[in-house]
């Protein structure tokens, strides 16, 4: 049996978070205003802080980005040239009539000109909306047409084969440019060349002043039913990239920082541009989709510093077995961190077994904007525990009392719904267009997460579940990520997923879907063999009593399992919203 916690690192133990109530009582926002430089004026816009204000001083030679190309080829952006760059966007979008305010959409791979792309836009106070390079048409025209998309920047490639088809549905696109490839300028119909603009455009630019409460970002996140819902993020949402980046993600100024998601999903852009730009540190940008010896590579050859994943990731690189990283030397990596769905205790204590570090879950959500609950580099980790509330976050555990009023649950081991007090920097402003959903997540100031979570004694929060994800079985309340770490134990196993199936004697019984790890083939002797390690782990009441093999667990394309989809299709109910599904799954 593992110990229930692993001790922090010794060179943290005297780092600011080493008496976590002391940094809780002294910490104010103002301060944090006070670190990032404004406009004159006091205006605050999230390109300039995290931009301009490098770039004219001593860290202008200072590499922002060095991005790596899927076929070997290497670009390293320093703040100076990357400031230029964006003033040239800047340029070139307001001599195209774009302004304050208007809506912007960037679909590209993983290269220098989307973070161009997405910095320039800002310069100007227009809204950007970052969407996944691998989203087919139609998710792309949904969220276009939903955003009211005045400007399209893309590559030529995705243009021809996702945009061009659909051009005539987007009823409010006026303006589509396109990245030729290696710099190439593009001649397409209706378009005009990224690269052409750029080149005729000034280097000075007078960054517009927007105010911390202006419209910076729409992040569109999918529902389980009808069309996704576009959070509406501000300008000051860099306060709490800042704060998080050095108090959550450990940034200091010289280090190599590489956060592996794709600027389409609020991770890639809250985490991926925004936060370590605003500390001055350096980014790995990686084109490549995953692979495991790639990863490893990287991490030795680029001496990564700190790195930020996701769980699917790190089971993936799990997948791959454990002699591969024993070719490669991590003897730079100092902190790892993970999110987008809670990080199972294996896989917690994998990292600390075969990277010779713990990996720190921290938990937040796209209308949060940035980190809210984190493992911090200066606390023990309890492995499966999502952590403690960032300083300036107020979390509670709440219920639901008869006639609809709240009570917060003060008691350790009380499971209820994750609330917030609302007020920090980057809590979303609103879903476009659908102000009484908004409204519905709130009870006067606590924002109503819809997550279930729980307290233990010393303060550490525990995710059991997504509120409509929890089983009820015989009187039971059954939170899956338990059931589903449970079965992760198992050599066997890379993933799992599960639900609960109704029942006519007990409300629903629990049923399992599986992935194995190579080696191993799905068999009658191999699920009794689960079964029972699950129903020893966890008793009879919390086991699940069906277990299923599939060689790909359906999640979305950041990541996340969808228990709702595997119900679905266990109970033939309609799939709902499926725009951000892996292909494949």
């Amino acid at each position: 049996m593992r110990p229930t916690r692993i001790a922090k690192p010794k060179q943290h133990v005297a780092a600011w978070l080493g008496d976590w109530n002391r940094a809780r009582q002294e910490f104010d926002w103002d301060q944090v205003r006070r670190e990032l430089a404004a406009l004159p004026g006091g205006a605050f816009n999230i390109a300039y802080a995290a931009l301009d204000r490098h770039a004219g001083g001593a860290r202008a030679d200072h590499v922002a980005l060095r991005w790596l190309g899927r076929f070997g080829n290497e670009r390293t952006v320093s703040y100076a040239e990357l400031a230029r760059q964006t003033n040239r966007c800047a340029n070139a979008l307001r001599e195209l009539g774009l302004a304050k305010g208007d809506r912007v959409f960037v679909l590209a791979a993983r290269i220098p000109e989307l973070y161009i792309a997405v910095l320039g836009a800002l310069k100007i106070g227009a809204v950007v909306s970052p969407l996944f390079s691998a989203f087919g048409p139609e998710p792309i025209a949904t969220r276009v047409n939903l955003g009211l998309g005045k400007a399209l920047i893309t590559t030529a490639s995705l243009y021809q084969r996702k945009v061009e088809k659909i051009r005539p549905t987007l009823a409010t696109l006026a303006h589509v440019l396109l990245i030729g490839e290696d710099s190439r300028t593009v001649s397409v119909p209706g378009t005009q060349d990224f690269a052409t603009l750029l080149a005729r455009a000034s280097e000075q630019c007078a960054v517009e002043p927007t105010s911390t409460e202006d419209m910076a970002l729409l992040h569109f996140t999918s529902g389980t039913t009808g069309t996704p819902k576009g959070a509406i993020h501000v300008h000051g949402a860099a306060l709490m990239h800042y704060m998080t980046g050095k108090y959550a993600l450990d940034l200091h100024a010289d280090d190599i920082f590489w956060c592996t998601a794709d600027p389409g999903w609020v991770t890639g852009t809250s985490y991926g541009i925004i936060a370590p730009m605003l500390h001055g540190v350096t980014s790995i940008v990686d084109e490549a989709e995953f692979d495991a010896e790639r990863w490893y590579r990287i991490l030795q050859d680029q001496r990564v510093n700190v790195w930020y994943t996701a769980p699917t990731a790190i089971r993936m690189l799990m997948k791959a077995g454990d002699e591969l990283p024993k070719r490669y030397r991590f003897d730079a990596l100092r902190f790892i961190a993970s999110v987008g769905e809670p990080l199972n205790p294996e896989a917690v204590w994998w990292g600390n077994d075969v990277l010779g570090l713990p990996i720190h879950d921290n938990w937040w959500q796209t209308e949060t904007g940035g980190i809210m609950i984190a493992n911090y580099p200066a606390m023990d980790i309890k492995p499966g525990s999502m952590g403690k509330p960032l300083p300036g976050v107020e979390a509670f555990i709440v219920k639901h009392k008869n006639g609809g009023e709240l009570e917060i649950i003060d008691q350790p081991e009380v499971e209820g719904e994750l609330a917030l007090r609302s007020g920090w920097p980057s809590m979303f402003r609103g879903y476009l267009n659908q102000e009484e959903r908004y409204k519905k997540c709130f009870a006067g100031d606590l924002y109503l997460t819809g997550d279930l979570a729980k307290r233990d004694a010393e303060g550490y929060l525990w995710f059991v579940g997504r509120a409509d994800d929890v089983i009820k079985s015989a009187g039971h309340l059954i939170g899956p990520f338990e059931v589903e770490s449970a079965l992760m134990e198992h050599p066997a196993v890379a993933e799992s997923g599960v639900i609960g199936k109704p029942d006519p004697m007990v409300g629903e019984v629990v049923k399992a879907f599986v992935s194995l790890k190579p080696g191993h083939e799905p068999s009658e002797a191999l699920k009794l063999e689960l079964l029972g390690h699950a129903r020893k782990r966890l008793g009879a009441a919390v086991a699940p009593k069906e277990i299923a093999f599939l060689a790909v667990l359906p999640r979305t394309r950041s990541g996340k399992i969808m228990r709702r989809l595997l119900k679905a299709r266990e109970l033939g109910l309609p799939e709902g919203d499926l725009s951000t599904l892996e292909a494949g799954a």
